[in-house]
């Protein structure tokens, strides 16, 4: 009789008395991150038990299988609330796919190099802001905290790094759908973010010289249905996490740019939809006007970290599934991620916001959210805004980037409203209708193009 050295409760154990003591490091046989840096894989750091949902369901739910209504309850605890409910209730299925132990696979080859390059070098400074340890001045590029040593640590990798790329143009195509499953809503938009600090593929260093105060421009606008097309958003965020972004806004029925209240982050960019800017990366406001960041657990979790990529469909558009009429979800293939952080904050800095707290999952892997809900002031589960993160490879076709080599990022999104039922569900295309296609480090003039409020003027009209 084979004797297991780590049964099937050890990790469950682990991480309870991880969390329970405040014991921060990812891994669980060893250190991942410095294995990573030596072996650049990471299945020496778990037990066979988190490398495998077949080995930790004992066989029940396994590679390859889906998961249904008829066998979720068997990974329940492997899904955040959203997602087990959109199974259980609502007709979705979940690939389960192989887990990805090449880091490689799982960021930007540039972004990648930085955050091995960089360990250890990242502080927060007395108002809690990210700096570089050696001089004080902003962070220098890659995830900052791979061992976060709390919860604002936690948040600050995706608030500081949300996309591992110094800058991306999105070509985004949305379907806003009611709790029937009637399509109420079809937009086109395109979204630009251009950071000013923590610059990985910048030849000059990682600051962009004269923006070296503030963090990133952000723009969102619409190119289509008419009637909100030349709709548009120009968000410029300071470096200090205690101040909050500037936000501008086109409104083509008022023919003027007008300046938005800055706490105006949790309503829909335009009818029917459910995205706030509030949701980006599950990090939408500055760091420091969300408060009572804490980690409240560590643990294994079903999350979309490849096999997400349609580089072979039409436009790249994923097929759907599922809901009242077939066409709620996309396909989604999901993995298991050995080791996600669990952490928890309240928006202290907006008196007024509806959101009463977010919650936010974090594979340790890369520092990316697989899974984000949000509770109401009454403490009921309210909305999810769930990506799917994949590198850009399928079969012998690859998406590259500046660098040449496979994009990895973002492909999909379910934004759920759990008190409505309404969903948007959007994808990120090869191109618009109006000819916009994605780029990554992309092109030069992108500040001049979307990322100023003379940009979203002329893009409005």
């Amino acid at each position: 009789m084979h004797i297991k050295k780590y049964d099937f409760d050890y990790s469950r154990r682990f991480f309870l008395e991880k969390t329970a003591k405040g014991l921060m490091g990812a891994g669980v046989l060893t250190s991942l991150w410095p294995l990573i840096g030596n072996t650049g894989e990471i299945g020496k750091a778990y037990p066979e038990e988190l490398q495998s949902l077949e080995a930790y369901t004992k066989g029940k739910v396994k590679e390859g299988d889906f998961i249904t209504a008829d066998n979720v309850d068997q990974v329940k605890d492997l899904l955040d609330p959203v997602m087990y409910l959109h199974v259980k209730q609502l007709g979705r299925r979940l690939k389960v796919v192989p887990q990805t132990r090449d880091i490689t696979k799982l960021h930007p080859h540039a972004f990648l190099e930085a955050t091995l390059r960089n360990q250890g070098k990242a502080a927060l400074d007395g108002n809690g802001n990210v700096v570089n340890k050696a001089d004080g001045k902003p962070w220098i590029g890659g995830v900052p905290f791979v061992d976060p040593q709390s919860g604002l640590e936690a948040i600050a990798n995706l608030t500081l790094t949300g996309s591992h790329y110094d800058q991306f143009i999105y070509a985004v195509r949305d379907w806003d759908l009611s709790p029937e499953g009637k399509v109420d809503y079809q937009y086109e938009l395109g979204v630009c973010e251009k950071n000013a600090v923590s610059l990985v593929s910048n030849p000059d260093g990682p600051y962009w010289a004269g923006h070296e105060d503030k963090l990133k421009y952000s723009a969102v606008w619409f190119v289509g249905p008419n009637d909100v097309k030349g709709t548009s958003f120009l968000n410029t965020w300071k470096y200090d996490q205690r101040e909050f972004p500037d936000l501008f806004g086109y409104l083509p029925a008022f023919k003027r740019v007008r300046r938005f209240p800055s706490n105006q982050r949790f309503e829909p960019l335009v009818p029917g939809i459910t995205v706030f800017l509030s949701d980006f990366w599950a990090a939408g406001d500055p760091m420091l006007t969300w408060g009572n960041h804490k980690i409240v657990g560590r643990q294994p979790l079903l999350g979309i970290q490849s096999d997400a990529w349609w580089g072979d469909r039409d436009n790249w558009e994923p097929p759907v599934h599922g809901g009242p009429q077939g066409t709620t979800f996309w396909d989604t293939s999901v993995e298991l991620c050995p080791e996600v952080l669990v952490v928890e904050a309240e928006p202290t800095g907006y008196p007024r916001a509806p959101v009463g707290k977010k919650r936010v999952y974090l594979d340790v892997r890369n520092m990316i959210y697989v899974a984000y809900v949000t509770f109401d002031r009454k403490g009921d589960l309210w909305k999810s805004f769930e990506a799917g993160w994949s590198q850009r490879v399928k079969g012998d076709l690859v998406d590259k980037d500046q660098t040449g080599h496979p994009v990895w990022g973002p492909t999909q999104v379910h934004s759920y409203d759990v008190q409505s039922g309404r969903m948007s569900r959007l994808y990120l295309a090869h191109h618009l209708g109006n000819g916009l296609k994605a780029e990554y480090d992309g092109p030069a003039d992108a500040y001049d193009k979307y990322l100023t409020v003379q940009a979203i003027r002329r893009l409005g009209t």
